[in-house]
C-alpha cells in the first residue's frame, strides 16, 4: 500500500517560517549561555547529514542499535505482540525499522515527523518494502500531543523512539516529551525506546567529532538554515564545531563557537559572540540502568525488559504506559 500523503500539522506564519522555531531560536540566543534546541538541527538536509553520520565508522549507536534488532527480533515479538500500529518519533531509519516491523507483524505504521520532505521519502520507501503495510505519515512536531490517523484509531499501538534522542533533552524536558508520547499513543500503549550507555569519553568524544567532518557539517547547518528561514547574517565560516564531556552531567555537549568577535541579525534582531564564546546546540546524555528506569518512571511508563547489545554500549528498553494510581 503506497504512504499516504500525510497531515501538515506545523505551525507556519504568513511567510511559511515555522513559528516555533523562530521563537526558540530567538528565545536561545537571548540567554546568558546561547542555546537552541536540539530539534531544530533536523531539517531536510540535516536529517540526511544525520543519515551520514550513522554510516560513521565512529559513530557506534546505530551497529549497535541494528545488532540488537537483528538478534532480538523475536523476543521482542513475545513482548510486544502483532497487530500493533508502530507509531515511530521520527522518520524511520532505512535500517532499523524494517528489522522491528518484521520481527512484530504490525497492523499499521505511522511515522511522525517535523521534516516534511525527509518524513514522505523515508514513508515512502517503507511502504515499498513492506506492501501490505498501511502506512500513514504525520508532519507534525512530537514534542506536542499528536492527534493519530483515523485509520489507526482503536488499535493498540507501539511507539519507536530509536537513537536515543531522548537523550538530546535536559531531563525536564525529557520528561514532558514521555508524558506527550503517552498522551499520544493512549493508555493501553507500549513504548521501545533507544538509550545510549555511559562509557569511555574518549569513544564519546570521537563519536560527536569524526575525522571527516560530518558532524561538524551536520552542527554548522543549523546556522545556515537559521540564514535562510529567518533572514539571518551568522558568518558560519567563523564557526567552529565543538563536541566535550561534561562528566557532572552524563553528557556530550556540541556547540557552536565563535572564531573572532562577531554581531549578526536574527529574524530582525541583532545578537554578537566574543571569541570563544559558544552556541550550544546539543545534548547528548548517556545512561545507567538506573537513571533511564528514573526516566522512564517520571515521565509515566513502567520499564518491563530491557536489552543491551554484545558490547554494552547501548541499550533498547520497552516500557509500559503506566496506570495513574488512584487519589486516595
Amino acid at each position: 500500500m503506497a504512504a499516504n500523503e500525510g497531515m501538515a500539522l506545523v505551525d507556519l506564519d504568513g511567510e511559511g517560517v515555522d513559528r516555533a522555531f523562530r521563537a526558540d531560536v530567538l528565545a536561545g540566543l537571548h540567554q546568558p549561555q546561547k542555546a537552541i534546541p536540539a530539534r531544530w538541527l533536523y531539517d531536510d538536509a540535516g536529517s540526511q547529514l544525520f543519515e551520514d553520520i550513522t554510516r560513521l565508522e565512529e559513530y557506534y549507536p546505530t551497529r549497535a542499535e541494528t545488532e540488537i534488532l537483528t538478534a532480538r527480533g523475536a523476543e521482542f515479538a513475545g513482548e510486544i505482540g502483532p497487530g500493533r500500529a508502530v507509531v515511530e518519533f521520527g522518520s524511520g531509519s532505512s535500517v532499523k525499522t524494517p528489522l522491528l516491523l518484521r520481527a512484530i507483524d504490525p497492523a499499521a505504521y505511522v511515522p511522525l515527523d517535523i521534516a516534511g520532505d525527509f518524513l514522505r521519502a523515508a514513508a515512502d520507501d517503507l511502504a515499498t518494502k513492506f506492501p501490505g503495510l498501511p502506512v500513514y505519515p504525520v508532519e507534525a512536531d512530537f514534542m506536542r500531543e499528536v492527534a493519530l490517523p483515523e485509520a489507526v484509531k482503536g488499535l493498540p499501538t507501539l511507539g519507536f523512539f530509536p537513537g536515543s534522542t531522548i537523550g538530546n533533552m535536559v531531563p525536564r524536558t525529557a520528561v514532558n516529551l514521555l508524558r506527550t508520547m503517552r498522551a499520544t499513543l493512549g493508555a493501553d500503549s507500549k513504548l521501545l525506546i533507544g538509550m545510549d550507555l555511559i562509557k569511555d569519553p574518549a569513544v564519546l568524544e570521537a563519536a560527536y567529532d569524526d575525522a571527516a567532518g560530518v558532524t561538524a557539517e551536520f552542527n554548522l547547518n543549523l546556522a545556515r538554515r537559521i540564514n535562510r528561514e529567518l533572514d539571518g547574517t551568522i558568518p558560519v565560516e567563523d564557526l567552529r564545531h565543538v563536541a566535550r564531556w561534561n562528566d557532572d552531567f552524563a553528557r556530550i555537549e556540541m556547540h557552536l563557537e565563535a572564531r573572532r568577535d562577531m554581531t549578526f541579525e536574527v529574524a530582525g534582531e541583532s545578537f554578537s559572540l566574543a571569541t570563544g564564546e559558544t552556541i550550544h546546540t546539543e545534548n547528548s546524555h548517556k545512561f545507567s540502568r538506573r537513571s533511564a528506569n528514573a526516566l522512564l518512571l517520571a515521565g509515566e511508563w513502567t520499564p518491563v525488559r530491557r536489552w543491551t547489545d554484545s558490547g554494552e554500549r547501548f541499550s533498547l528498553i520497552l516500557a509500559e504506559a503506566t496506570i495513574p494510581r488512584s487519589a486516595p
